[in-house]
This record gives structure tokens, sequence and C-alpha cells, in this order.
């Protein structure tokens, strides 16, 4: 009858542990809120070992190091000799002097965004990195996002993108304004969609809660003729985490927070109505992008590859969200 819907389904009996010698031993520095993802994901994924959870409040360090079995540090400078790379999820301000004491230290390291302070300090972690053949990866994680991977794919000499990034104040990071926050994801994607310079770019912004711009407004005109239109607000009541890619067959819309795609596309011979569409929605597997992302690097420092995301992406869009800061005229409200 209907009993074999009630069947308990078969669960996939896990895979063994990894020898020792094969797993990537991987310290973590930062118990923030991503701090604590990045743990629990590395303590998870096969390929990894961490050898220890560093943070300047060592008490914090050492309650989540017991968690997933490894040693609480209060330094960088203290994971064990055995360790390869490195997940930094410190502070900005913290990213360039940390990551620059790892590198010298031989270590490869993840950075979370943004990749430092300054475009100068990043292109000195570039060249360090460079220099002693190591993997330097930036968390620009929506690179990650499964949708975002199928839209890349589907993405062909855009000619117009508009991005919204909305959300509510988060009082941690009130240190930072909303385009250094937030937008710097928006800024990383269009980038790699575009693949193209911006010859000119207008900006606005407001403050409302912080010292910094809460909300801004941007528009970015490339030297081939795309145009891109980036909204970030840390002032909604509601999340809204939404790109539009068009361009001369039809149009892509993402969303970040669903993970879902749609695809748009004007079918053959003249175009009269919206009936002249089709409208698609490609099948997106529910990926963990930070997982995906973990094990990118993971997986780059292994095979001594470039990441998807590379200090010289964190480099560049740095460069533009500090030149967008610099040209934004910021109104307090």
């Amino acid at each position: 009858m209907l009993s074999h819907l009630f069947r308990r389904k078969q669960v996939p009996a896990p895979l063994p542990p990894l020898p020792d010698a094969d797993r990537l031993k991987i310290g973590l520095a930062g118990v923030g809120v991503m701090g604590r993802h990045h743990a629990r994901l590395l303590s998870q994924i096969r390929e990894a070992k961490l050898t220890g959870i560093a943070d300047l409040n060592r008490g914090r360090a050492e309650e989540l190091a017991a968690q997933y079995v490894t040693r609480g540090f209060s330094s960088a400078d203290s994971f064990p000799p055995e360790t390869q790379a490195v997940v930094l999820a410190v502070p900005t301000p913290a990213h360039y002097e940390t990551a620059k004491a790892l590198l010298n230290r031989g270590l490869h390291v993840f950075v979370e965004k943004p990749l430092t302070e300054k475009v100068e300090q990043a292109e000195e972690l570039i060249a360090l990195a460079q220099e002693k053949g190591l993997v330097l990866q930036v968390g620009h994680i929506e690179r990650f996002n499964p949708a975002v991977v199928e839209m890349a794919k589907l993405a062909k000499d855009p000619v117009f993108i508009q991005s919204d990034r909305l959300g509510p104040f988060d009082s941690r990071v009130a240190h930072v304004g909303v385009v250094l926050d937030l937008m710097i994801h928006d800024i990383d994607i269009v980038l790699a969609l575009v693949k193209d310079k911006v010859v000119k770019l207008d900006a606005v912004g407001g403050k409302i809660f912080s010292n910094h711009e809460d909300i801004a407004k941007v528009t970015l005109h490339f030297s081939r003729g795309c145009r891109a239109d980036l909204t970030a607000s840390r002032a909604s009541l509601k999340k809204v985490r939404k790109i539009r890619v068009f361009q001369k067959d039809g149009y892509l819309s993402l969303d970040y927070a669903d993970k879902s795609l749609q695809v748009v596309r004007k079918k053959e011979g003249p175009f009269k109505s919206i009936l002249d569409l089709s409208v698609s929605h490609p099948k997106i597997e529910m990926k963990d992008a930070l997982e995906t992302e973990l094990r990118h690097f993971i997986q780059c420092v292994r095979e001594g590859k470039t990441p998807l995301v590379s200090g010289q992406h964190g480099r560049d869009a740095l460069e533009l969200a500090l030149e967008i800061r610099r040209a934004m005229t910021v109104h307090s409200l």
C-alpha cells in the first residue's frame, strides 16, 4: 500500500577518517562568528585536521578548541610546527600583519574579506606569497554560492548589471562602512563577470547609525560600455541579496539568499511581447558555500593551484571599494 512512503531513508555510511599524513594541517585564527563557522566545517572535512585555534582572548580560543578536540592559543604565532596552512578570520585591521607573519613562516593562508585595509598591504602579501610559492586565498564567499557558480557559466559580455544587498544594522561591523562590509561582495562578483576596467564611477551614501556610510548607491562605468548599479544598505528591516545581469540575448536573475537562478532569453525571430521570451530555472545543487570555499583552498594547497579568488582578486575588489569610498558624497541623515 503506502508503506513505501514511510520507509526510513538509507543514509550513506560516513567515510572513514583519512590518515593524518593525508590531511592538511590547518590552524584557525579568530573565533568570531565567521571563525566559529570555519572551526565547525574544518572539523568535519576529512581532508583537514585542525592543529589549533587562536584568539587574543585565549579563554574563548580554548573553549572552542575543546569543542573540536584541538588546542587553544592566544596568538597565531603559537600554532604547532606541523601546521601547513591557516584560516584567518581575525578583524580586518589585523589581516596584514598576521598574514605577513604566517606567510614568512611558510604557511599557506586563507584570509577573510577584505584582504587588507590598504592596497599597498595587499600587494605586499601577494608578492610575498608568490616569492615563497604559497597559496593566498581571499574569502569572498559569494563566488562559491552554487547559484553564482551557475550564473558565471551563463554570463556573456554583460551590458548592464543591477545589484541590491540590503539588511539590518549590525553593531559588530560599525567600525567599517557598508561598502567594505557588504558591497565588496558585489564588487568582486561584478569584476569577475565583466572582466573589464572601470573608467568612471558615481557614488553617494548616507550615515544613519554609525560614523561611516550605512547606505550606498554606486554606478560603475566600464571601458567596453557595461554599466553596473550597486546598492548596499544596513538600514533595512529585511534582508535582500539579489543581482540581475542583462546581456544581448536576455538576462539572468539571481537570489543569493535562496540560491535560485532564473534565466530569461529572447526566442528566435522578431520580439513582439513577453510571449517571445523563454524562462528557465537551472537546477542548483544546494551546497554549503563556505564548505566549498574551504575545500577549494585545501585542494589548491595540495595541488599547487591558483585559487578561484586569489590575492590579486582580493586586491582588485579592495582597490575599487576604496576608490568608491573616496569618490562618495556622504550625507548625514
